[in-house]
């Protein structure tokens, strides 16, 4: 148990990688600029972003057969072998096989070098650049990790736009930090990206880190505390290039705000309550969910 986290949040450049080869030689060059940083200053925690070892498109995801992995693929040897030698938790995103489905996955190594687990993306987007539905699977459980005596949780780029499944994280399984790895392209919806990532911080009192690849059609990663003032704000990466921030999570900072501000304490068992009024609308079920596989 600790009252602080340190977390080296890495917004790394990921070039084309048409075949295994360019994959593995971008796994060991962003693995080496890692080892460097953590030799600097130690860390508890590095992130990496959504599809770490892969760029982002319809090439490298037409060619998944080769370049997905295994749980204990090359990204797992990769950053199981950092892990060992710097005593630290590491969570990477890549692209994972399992027979002939894949996943956008986030994938966990303890400091002894062990996988702690992995988490596959529930929401799969398909909308301005995004064509994940055409092919991925979508994941079916969640992934909680103790890191330092904190309860961390990753979710996947579009997962954040779903606020049921932060608040689950967080009210639910005791979350104090959401690690949100995102490959976040300069579209339409890029702009509202950081609105929605602020949301999430303040409504559930959480740390909350928002982590981009770098690029020129990237970048400008986020990380957020439990709560905001004049004299506190998001802390916001380079627009575009390549940058290895540290940040620190205070288990002070948490009960404090929970302390002060209690709307997580104030909410109602349930919010199916009645409508009433003379233009009530009828109630909606909601829709089942389907598989996108």
């Amino acid at each position: 148990m600790s009252d602080t986290l340190h977390i080296l949040a890495c917004q790394i450049t990921i070039p084309p990688t048409p075949t295994v080869a360019a994959r593995d030689a971008h796994l060991a060059r962003v693995a080496q600029d890692v080892r460097s940083h953590l030799a600097q200053s130690p860390a508890d925690l590095v992130v990496l972003p959504e599809l770490a070892s892969i760029d982002y498109s319809r090439e490298a995801f037409a060619n998944l057969g080769a370049l997905a992995e295994p749980l204990d693929g090359m990204s797992f040897t990769t950053w199981s072998a950092v892990a060992q030698e710097f005593g630290v938790t590491i969570a990477y995103g890549f692209a994972r096989a399992d027979g002939s489905s894949h996943y956008i996955s986030v994938a966990a190594v303890g400091p002894d070098g062990a996988l702690m687990g992995h988490y596959d993306k529930l929401h799969l987007a398909q909308y301005g650049a995004s064509m994940e539905k055409e092919y991925f699977s979508r994941g079916d459980h969640l992934l909680v990790l103790d890191v330092q005596g904190f309860r961390v949780a990753p979710i996947i780029c579009y997962d954040i736009r779903i606020p049921e499944l932060s608040r689950t994280l967080v009210v639910d399984h005791g979350v104090d930090a959401i690690l949100h790895c995102g490959a976040y392209y300069r579209d339409p919806s890029f702009h509202t990206w950081h609105d929605f990532v602020t949301s999430r911080a303040l409504e559930n009192q959480c740390y909350f880190l928002s982590l981009n690849r770098a690029g020129a059609h990237y970048g400008q990663s986020v990380f957020c505390h439990p709560w905001h003032d004049e004299t506190k704000g998001p802390s916001v990466f380079p627009a575009h290039d390549e940058a290895f921030l540290r940040f620190t999570a205070s288990r002070a900072e948490i009960e404090r705000v929970r302390d002060t501000y209690s709307f997580l304490r104030d909410r109602l068992p349930s919010y199916n309550l009645p409508v009433s009024g003379p233009s009530a609308p009828a109630s909606v079920s909601p829709q089942p969910m389907v598989s996108d596989a």
